[in-house]
């Protein structure tokens, strides 16, 4: 008689370390969906940069021309 493991009994069921990985995957995408709900809550146009052009005015004195 073997002392391994027998593959007869279908599969085994999830380690630990197996449950704290697919916890952690979910618990990450929450956050990171919540952020980007916050994100678009309190700065909606963040990278919307085209109103943000900067306006420049270009004063040429008669001194410069000598």
């Amino acid at each position: 008689m073997s002392t391994l493991p027998s593959n007869e009994g279908g599969k085994q069921p999830p380690s630990v370390y197996t449950v704290m990985l697919i916890l952690s995957m979910v618990f990450l995408l929450i956050a990171v969906i919540s952020m980007w709900i916050e994100l678009n809550r309190w700065a909606p146009d963040y990278f919307r940069t085209r109103q943000a052009q900067p306006q420049v005015q270009l004063l040429v004195t008669p001194e410069q021309f000598a």
